[in-house]
């Protein structure tokens, strides 16, 4: 009986460090192929809030976001 109940455990501990790498992965590539925010949304959002953005300070925003994943 305890035998049993050790099996059913010990495969849900395994099996949930399994989904999770295979989710961090899956995840992982996901946003290398699709990044979340690119330059063009950092213009907008900058002029949005009533500032022109140079193209450094657009760059500098992308290096930190990309720091930051």
């Amino acid at each position: 009986m305890l035998h049993d109940i050790l099996l059913v455990v010990i495969g849900l501990v395994v099996g949930l460090i399994i989904g999770f790498i295979i989710a961090r992965t899956y995840m992982m590539k996901y946003f290398k192929k699709n990044p979340p925010i690119n330059e063009k949304m950092i213009e907008t959002l900058m002029s949005g809030m009533g500032r022109k953005p140079s193209q450094k300070q657009v760059k500098q925003l992308m290096q930190q976001m990309n720091k930051m994943m």
